[in-house]
């Protein structure tokens, strides 16, 4: 497998090429990395999302938008493909880097995870990249300075003028296209932490239908998890069987049919003390190489019709 971020960086360079048609502003700081804004300052737009969403699987990915409807209603969703699930979802994809400092709060996805591979999913996989130039998409309300850029730099070991910052909110339209995109990588992801074998999924294919954009971010974190725990659709093409399929879909949470607003306020807006079952997408079809297909879980759409505002609560 060639270099994730080798495979990025080329990604980086289209949306830098056509910053003015997306909607973008990128900009260079002090430290000499580059801060891409895909929806914090700038407006950004769903082709800027769907490129987001490339830059963050390193180009293994299709990923595309198509109408569809929410309790009838016409809603476009969004799609993502892989014949590389592992490496591009959970060593490229996955928000699995914590930014925290004193004036900066944010979660890191992308290939530069893979430079650091300190993540057990890199062991599980056996892949970790070795590259010059490294991407490092930032999910945020405030846009990233020096600190963040120099913190990637240090840990990924590669110089700051070396790191490419993309950089949204969810509140935006390239954040409601972005974790709509993410329901196969949370399947994926969800197998892993049941114990499957990575590398025995052969393909994935996910869908989930985009959140109505709130600059409201505690409004646009609950719709988007809503979006993909009630309306995520994902199927797996994996080589073995499993008797833990049943407990991938969000139907096998116990938070099952509540609002994640309420679930994310219940818990004081503390991610990490919400029950990792919880994030998933809310039905999957299994399809065992030469075996069985079955389904698990399905999807609520009075409940996604309510957190988007298409019924009165």
């Amino acid at each position: 497998m060639d270099s994730l971020n080798r495979m990025a960086i080329e990604l980086v360079d289209e949306a830098l090429d056509f910053a003015d048609e997306l909607n973008l502003s990128a900009y260079e700081l002090d430290s000499g990395a580059t801060v891409l804004d895909f929806g914090v300052d700038a407006v950004g737009g769903v082709e800027a999302g769907l490129l987001l969403t490339e830059i963050q699987t390193a180009g293994l990915a299709t990923v595309q938008s198509r109408m569809g409807a929410v309790d009838g209603a016409p809603i476009p969703h969004i799609e993502l493909s892989t014949d590389h699930p592992a490496i591009a979802l959970l060593c490229s994809q996955k928000a699995g880097w914590e930014l925290e400092f004193d004036r900066f709060d944010g979660l890191g996805s992308g290939p530069a995870r893979a430079l650091v591979g300190q993540e057990s999913e890199f062991e599980a996989v056996g892949y970790y990249d070795e590259f010059d130039l490294t991407v490092l998409a930032v999910e945020s309300i405030d846009l990233p300075g020096d600190e963040v850029a120099e913190h990637v730099a240090d840990l990924a070991e590669v110089e700051p003028s070396a790191v490419f910052l993309p950089t949204f909110a969810v509140g935006s339209l390239a954040g409601s296209v972005n974790i709509a995109s993410r329901a196969a990588e949370l399947a994926v992801f969800r197998l892993f932490e049941l114990g499957y074998d990575p590398r025995d999924i052969l393909s994935v294919n996910g869908s989930a239908p985009m959140a109505p954009v709130s600059y409201d971010e505690g409004v646009a974190m609950g719709r988007t998890n809503d979006a993909l725990a009630y309306g995520g659709k994902v199927h797996l093409t994996v080589r073995d069987e499993f008797d833990r399929f049943d407990e991938v879909p969000s139907t096998a949470a116990d938070e099952y049919g509540t609002p994640f607003e309420d679930i994310f306020a219940e818990n004081d807006w503390d991610f990490s003390q919400v029950p990792v079952s919880a994030f998933a997408p809310a039905q999957i079809t299994v399809d065992v190489v030469d075996g069985s297909t079955r389904v698990f879980g399905e999807t609520d759409e009075d409940l996604l019709a309510e957190s988007f505002g298409l019924r009165e609560l």
